[in-house]
């Protein structure tokens, strides 16, 4: 096993027995999908409290580890995420700015990528997930992306209109076999869906996913790193030849 790994697992064992041991909760930074993978894929001892993946709102890609519950501790408690929106002073002269614009700003004043969760956008606005630790740094420090000043301030939540679910789309598929549907939806050879699972990028609810035989269950979300993710509605219809038409929302 890579040493970082078992760094990652020692982490989280010390995050539950704390968790358990003190009565009180616990938490890791913002995880990448490996990183939860990993978590999901362990198994916790008697002394270890109960863990939970929240990232800021439902459907987020990157998440805290969360570690006990209001059962065990006693008490409930909110996790330390902060939702930060980011706005151009004057959307007139404001550059197009893209995802990428906004994380890489945000590097450049040295926040790690481990303190912030998902990045959305909406209407040339940023609705950045941070821990609470660098919230108010942010909102000091945060003021430029591209050649664009910008506004940061907390908001108890993402608008509505920014956690719209993409609009349904069908794609042809012969069957619900992962890779079949990963290569419809990103237009992809089934030799190029399949080198996917080979390097390790597809995910399902988080978890890795190797076998490119699995059957998708209405609700799963997959991620592939490098294409992007999607949320796997069910068959719509299936053709007099026997190949199905699937309802997907991309993101």
């Amino acid at each position: 096993m890579p040493d970082d790994i078992q760094q990652l697992k020692n982490r989280f064992y010390e995050l539950a027995h704390r968790a358990f041991s003190k009565k009180c909760y616990a938490y890791s930074e913002f995880l990448t999908l490996a990183e939860q993978d990993t978590l999901l894929s362990m198994k916790f001892d008697g002394n270890s409290a109960p863990f939970s993946l929240p990232g800021g709102y439902d459907g987020a890609e990157r998440k805290l580890a969360r570690f006990g519950s209001e059962a065990d501790c006693g008490y409930s408690e909110n996790p330390p995420i902060y939702c930060i929106s980011i706005v151009p002073l004057s959307q007139k002269f404001a550059d197009a700015l893209t995802h990428r614009d906004f994380l890489g700003a945000l590097m450049a004043l040295g926040v790690r990528r481990s303190v912030l969760g998902d990045i959305i956008l909406h209407e040339n606005c940023g609705y950045v997930f941070c821990l609470d630790s660098v919230s108010d740094f942010m909102i000091r420090e945060f003021t430029q992306v591209k050649h664009t000043t910008v506004k940061c301030e907390i908001v108890e939540s993402l608008p509505d209109i920014a956690l719209k679910k993409p609009d349904i789309t069908s794609v042809n598929v012969a069957s619900e076999r992962l890779d079949a549907v990963v290569a419809a939806v990103y237009k992809l050879s089934r030799g190029e869906s399949q080198e996917l699972f080979k390097q390790g990028k597809v995910y399902v609810n988080s978890r890795l996913t190797e076998d490119t035989s699995h059957i998708l269950n209405g609700g799963s979300i997959i991620s592939v790193r490098g294409f992007g993710r999607f949320a796997y509605e069910g068959i719509a219809k299936e053709t007099k030849k026997g190949r199905l038409f699937v309802n997907v929302r991309i993101y």
